[in-house]
């Protein structure tokens, strides 16, 4: 039986709680990297952030707990272990204290004096220092770019011929979304992480694909983790459609650069530019989005302008779906959990079967995220009716997985031919008390043990033989 992997998805502060204080301490000096973090706090505990966003001294844990009315007084707790997971304050000593550690000095300084009051070194150069640009990209043409960026790794993971480079390839191997084959010369194959990461929307497959990059950065490319996540909290603050400098940019960060152009995050009309544009992807990245995990509470594909997957499926009480599109890599996500039946110039007209979906299902995707990817990317005629898919269609879905799911299979060995009613009894008690009875026939003489007690039950046996 195959197992099932589910993708695991942090969020910002889930990833920054794994980081160890050297490097929080570091990230910290970064203005942009703190207001990120800011931004992602829950509103109680912003509250107490910019409280004591100028005070030098510690607080009593009293004297905290009077900022909170009665109804909140639930919520305190929970807001402070929140803070103290991301080392913004420790507590200590009976009292919270802003002081104690360097990098919880750090994370209010770069916010006070970095952020609000606008001391120190500016984040980033824009490139008006380099002159107007004569091949200047407008918005529009800065979305389609990035979406088309991105599509084209997600079209080498469906099996689309696409021209990736190999890094890239060896990043979705170690990510586990790709298996590698052996042989010389074979392109890779989806695993069933895969399956599941193409139907996560945009937004969440940035972040879970950004996430795997920063976990070989360090080891496996030999880059700064700093300096490159200060970089990605800087591109989130950029303003859209305007020009930034590489002047000052080490090396690290310009292949760095290079990967994210790859992506899609970034701009560049030649790897030798001076100058760069961030893309829409590169800009909410971590700005509200980071929040977003591989599950059905993901944020909608819709909300990123520029994506061509929002708003073209419609689902019929019969089974047939119609998606209203021309994108191979649509048309393919699609056929993950249906039967294609006919395709025309802009329309695909596929049946969701049993069959489609209970393979769907082998390959690691669920129900549910069949069910969301058909909600989210439902035609805006679907979109006017409550609820938005036909209850049929997703009951039938549901009971499907649950149809194949109704097996558990066990390893085990199997016991027969025995020559009495009592040493059939015999040896079945003993593996019933040893915990390793998986299966019993008295009428035929047959029971099944796990794999683990079968020696066990092998040497009893013996053993039993021995004094007849």
């Amino acid at each position: 039986m195959k197992l099932r992997v589910q993708l695991q998805c942090k969020n910002l502060h889930e990833y920054l709680r794994e980081l160890n204080p050297e490097i929080l301490d570091r990230l910290y000096n970064h203005p942009a990297t703190c207001l990120a973090v800011y931004r992602e706090l829950p509103s109680l505990a912003k509250n107490y952030v910019m409280r004591m966003l100028f005070l030098d001294q510690p607080l009593p844990q009293a004297a905290v707990a009077l900022w909170v009315q009665k109804n909140s007084q639930s919520h305190h707790g929970d807001w402070f272990c929140v803070l103290e997971y991301v080392a913004i304050w420790h507590y200590g000593h009976h009292i919270y204290q802003a002081v104690i550690w360097r990098y919880v000095f750090d994370f209010f300084s770069g916010l006070g004096d970095g952020v609000l009051l606008h001391r120190g070194a500016q984040w980033a150069d824009e490139g008006s220092s380099l002159g107007p640009d004569r091949h200047a990209r407008d918005i529009e043409s800065l979305d389609r770019y990035a979406m088309e960026r991105w599509e084209v790794i997600l079209q080498f993971m469906v099996g689309s011929p696409s021209a990736v480079s190999q890094d890239l390839a060896q990043l979705l191997i170690q990510a586990g979304l790709m298996r590698s084959i052996s042989e010389a010369g074979e392109a890779p194959y989806i695993t069933s992480a895969g399956f599941q990461f193409l139907l996560l929307d945009t937004a969440s497959q940035l972040w879970y694909f950004t996430l795997q990059y920063l976990k070989t950065a360090q080891q496996s490319r030999g880059m700064d983790l700093v300096e490159i996540l200060s970089f990605l909290f800087q591109l989130s603050f950029s303003t859209l459609g305007r020009d930034y400098s590489v002047e000052g940019m080490s090396e690290s960060l310009l292949t760095f650069l290079q990967h994210l152009r790859e992506f899609g995050l970034v701009f560049q009309r030649k790897r030798k530019s001076r100058r760069y544009y961030p893309t829409r992807l590169a800009i909410t990245l971590a700005a509200g989005v980071t929040t977003s995990s591989a599950s059905p509470s993901s944020t909608n594909i819709a909300s990123i302008p520029g994506t061509r997957d929002a708003g073209f499926i419609v689902v019929e009480t019969n089974y047939r779906l119609y998606a209203y599109t021309d994108s191979e890599l649509q048309i393919a996500l699609v056929a993950l959990f249906s039967e294609m039946l006919y395709r025309f110039s802009n329309v695909v007209v596929a049946q969701l079967t049993r069959e489609s979906v209970q393979q769907a299902i082998a390959n690691g995707i669920t129900a549910q995220q069949i069910i969301h990817f058909l909600r989210t990317r439902a035609h805006p005629v679907l979109l006017t009716q409550t609820p938005v898919l036909p209850p049929t269609i997703t009951d039938q879905i549901r009971l499907w997985e649950l149809e194949r799911d109704r097996l558990q299979f066990t390893e085990g060995v199997l016991y027969n031919q025995f020559l009495s009613q009592a040493d059939f009894e015999v040896l079945r008690d003993r593996a019933q008390g040893l915990g390793c009875l998986v299966w019993q026939d008295v009428a035929h003489r047959v029971m099944v043990v796990t794999s683990h007690g079968h020696s066990e039950v092998k040497r009893f046996w013996k053993r039993q033989r021995s004094h007849i």
